[in-house]
């Protein structure tokens, strides 16, 4: 192979390596998980290899579209945090047009693949893409600290559309999974906009902290993990899931509890990025129940 080949073939894996960095893959895959949990939690049989790879393979392109259209979108107030400065999008490592380019053909052949599968399918993978890109990204999140609820309706939509899949409809155990999901990021986002509120104050995005105060924040925080706790248990028993289950996902809900009692009454850095992570295990452990509870 000649050097100008073997530079080209470099060149390629370089750019594929970044490009899968802006589709933040940690965060995509946890909501592709709820995405199959919510498939599996309709009691579908695991052998359905066709469909579970076609609601994988939409979904996470899905995702991985808005995620990357976002990054496109907020590459000028990346540029100004700390945390974000090395990204591909705001150093400059890709051009604004590929990056367009990638996010717009991902989402494109993403909810293009959702919608042939199944029209409501579809039109919820559509859905969660246009709140968390158009509304959360686009509209709200440099004007309001309350455009976390529109970036948490978007979260919510994976689980809720692999529900739908799997039933053909949307019932009320669906929605409680989303409202678990909704409630759970809260928990998720707050802590990490405490943590890095330096960022945010620089680049001029209003957060919870900056708007309302830290009491208030760490209120919030604890108020919504009460509520996603309590959705995802009561989700769980309308499953049906097994009293070893149920009671297993009462000890992790349990677990969130305890820490989001002790950010608003100890507040600590420790306990704050406690909390953070804990909140991302939780999620993953209970969307793990649900798929092995209904094998």
């Amino acid at each position: 192979m000649t050097t100008a080949a073997q530079s080209s073939i470099d060149n390629r894996k370089s750019k594929i390596s970044l490009y899968w960095s802006l589709t933040k893959p940690l965060q995509s895959g946890l909501l592709l998980a709820t995405g199959l949990a919510g498939y599996m939690s309709a009691r579908c049989p695991v052998f359905n290899v066709g469909t579970i790879l076609g609601l994988a393979g939409s979904l996470f392109l899905a995702i991985a579209g808005s995620t990357v259209l976002n990054m496109w979108w907020d590459r000028d107030i990346d540029a100004k945090m700390g945390r974000t400065q090395k990204r591909a999008t705001s150093s400059g490592a890709v051009t604004e047009n590929e990056v367009l380019r990638v996010g717009l053909i991902l989402s494109v052949v993403g909810v293009g693949w959702a919608v042939a599968m199944d029209a409501l399918y579809g039109l919820i993978v559509f859905a969660g893409l246009f709140f968390d890109v158009v509304v959360y990204s686009m509209w709200l999140k440099r004007r309001t600290a309350w455009s976390i609820v529109w970036g948490g309706i978007s979260g919510a939509m994976p689980i809720l559309a692999g529900r739908a899949l799997g039933l053909g409809v949307v019932d009320w155990i669906g929605l409680t999974l989303a409202l678990g999901i909704l409630f759970w990021i809260p928990t998720h986002t707050l802590t990490f906009s405490m943590k890095f509120a330096k960022d945010y104050a620089a680049a001029c995005v209003p957060t919870f902290p900056s708007t309302y105060g830290l009491a208030a924040t760490r209120a919030t925080i604890a108020i919504s993990s009460v509520l996603a706790a309590l959705a995802m248990v009561i989700a769980g028993y309308g499953i049906g899931m097994d009293w070893g289950f149920l009671r297993l996902l009462g000890v992790l809900s349990a677990g969130l509890l305890m820490l989001a009692v002790a950010i608003t009454f100890k507040p600590s850095e420790r306990v704050n990025f406690g909390l953070f992570k804990y909140a991302s295990i939780y999620m993953l452990a209970a969307m793990i129940l649900v798929v092995i509870e209904v094998m």
